[in-house]
């Protein structure tokens, strides 16, 4: 009978892969442990964690990510992105120019993904793009300065100074494990899609980049109660984000000669949008992004913009959701369980060995943090028990990578190098960890 399975699935494999799918499906859902407390309550906390993301990422976050990958992947020139950060550009340069720009964003595990894909798409080496998804998350300035206040200096500084290091070491080596393949690649990365190379001038295009990354920054701009100077700029970041948008329209307007009159009545709905519905920015934000898409749509000179944002989506959101729900039904929200109990992670980290340190390397790279939550997190974790060396682990893990971030990187770049990623990023984690732990 086994015999007779195996000949039938030799001579029908996609049909016995069906079967298979179906079959673990049925039985997943047969022993699903329906109507247990914690089951359930797992169910819930997917659904929020989804719901929550849904509200203050997706609109804020991911639609302005997508925009800017699209307009990477139409109007920054081949040439430049090869030369700065192509497979045969200098080692240090590449490296250098990718961790610099990584750290000017600010953004979460999730919101580098689309940015990330494009510079890879428009032909930065491996090497350099890594170092940039690496360090868009990590290297965040304000994070770093709100661990310090929070958790102590001490920790603060080593955060800053492994996640600069992590960067670095981290494109050098997955530029040194995959250099032939990615010289190959080298080789058939000349083309460009879209908008000519020299269609415009330098400076044109690093305003039209650096306005829509300030417009994603500001709108993103989080509360911290304890910095003054902070604060003041999230107190009036819608002010700025509309004067960046304006600006951004303007440069439309002059270089790319879009028509004032589209221009003016789409500022007029996100102006009306924001008087009428003051609470919900995201509703004139949202209107803004659409409405800007449409207008490249109506011109075919500005068509492939919104053709290449439209993969990045249909490429990534998908999986994000899908990611998040998982990350939550095992996880929960912080502050809130999931399957896996608050307890054991607890029982687990509670020391400075190798073990506990390791493990919340694992947990931080599953775990899914927004920009900044990761430091009340730690913070409730060290106060039950934590060890010094497990919370600089999950710090330098933790916000890097998410189980959503994981199932994108593997579309862009493919199972064996994502995994080889993940793997450098949670070793290196857990020995800078360990080191801190034991020998500070």
């Amino acid at each position: 009978m086994f015999n007779t399975l195996k000949t039938l699935y030799r001579d029908n494999p996609r049909e016995g892969r069906l079967f298979a799918f179906i079959a673990l499906g049925f039985l997943a859902i047969y022993f699903i442990p329906a109507g247990t407390g914690r089951f359930d309550n797992a169910v819930l906390e997917a659904i929020y964690l989804t719901n929550w993301y849904a509200r203050e990422h997706v609109i804020l976050c991911l639609l302005p990510a997508f925009v800017i990958a699209g307009a990477m992947a139409v109007y920054i020139s081949q040439g430049s992105v090869m030369r700065y950060l192509g497979p045969d550009a200098s080692r240090p340069v590449a490296l250098g120019v990718a961790s610099v720009s990584g750290t000017l964003l600010a953004v979460c595990s999730c919101t580098v993904l689309p940015l990330f894909g494009g510079i890879y798409k428009r032909g930065a080496g491996l090497g350099p793009a890594i170092a940039f998804l690496y360090s868009g998350p990590a290297i965040n300035i304000i994070a770093i300065v709100v661990t310090s206040k929070v958790l102590g200096a001490e920790i603060g500084i080593a955060r800053g100074v492994g996640a600069i290091v992590f960067a670095i070491v981290i494109g050098l080596i997955m530029h040194v494990i995959y250099r032939r393949e990615e010289s190959e690649r080298a080789l058939n990365s000349k083309r460009g899609f879209g908008a000519a190379d020299d269609d415009k001038p330098l400076s044109i295009t690093v305003g039209f980049f650096a306005l829509m990354i300030g417009v994603l920054v500001f709108a993103n701009w989080a509360s911290v109660p304890d910095s003054p100077a902070w604060m003041a700029i999230y107190q009036a970041k819608w002010i700025i984000t509309a004067l960046l948008a304006a600006a951004f329209g303007g440069l439309l307007i002059w270089q790319w000669h879009w028509s004032i009159r589209q221009i003016a009545t789409l500022a007029a709905i996100v102006v009306l949008a924001a008087v009428i519905f003051p609470q919900h920015p995201q509703l004139a934000f949202a209107i803004g992004v659409i409405g800007l898409m449409m207008i490249a749509l109506s011109r075919s000179e500005d068509r492939e913009w919104v053709t290449q944002s439209w993969d990045f989506t249909k490429q990534i959101l998908p999986l994000l959701v899908m990611g998040v729900f998982i990350a939550g039904l095992l996880l929960g929200r912080p502050g809130h369980e999931g399957l896996i109990p608050n307890e054991w992670v607890e029982a687990a980290v509670g020391d400075n060995s190798l073990t506990s340190t390791a493990l919340a390397s694992v947990l931080g790279a599953f775990m899914y943090f927004s920009t900044l939550t990761e430091i009340p997190i730690v913070e409730a974790l060290m106060g039950a028990g934590m060890g010094k060396g497990p919370a600089l682990a999950l710090l330098l893990a933790g916000p890097a990578l998410s189980l959503p971030n994981m199932l994108v990187i593997r579309t862009v770049i493919g199972t064996q190098k994502t995994l080889v990623y993940c793997a450098l990023v949670i070793v290196m984690a857990t020995l800078s960890g360990f080191v801190y732990g034991n020998y500070q």
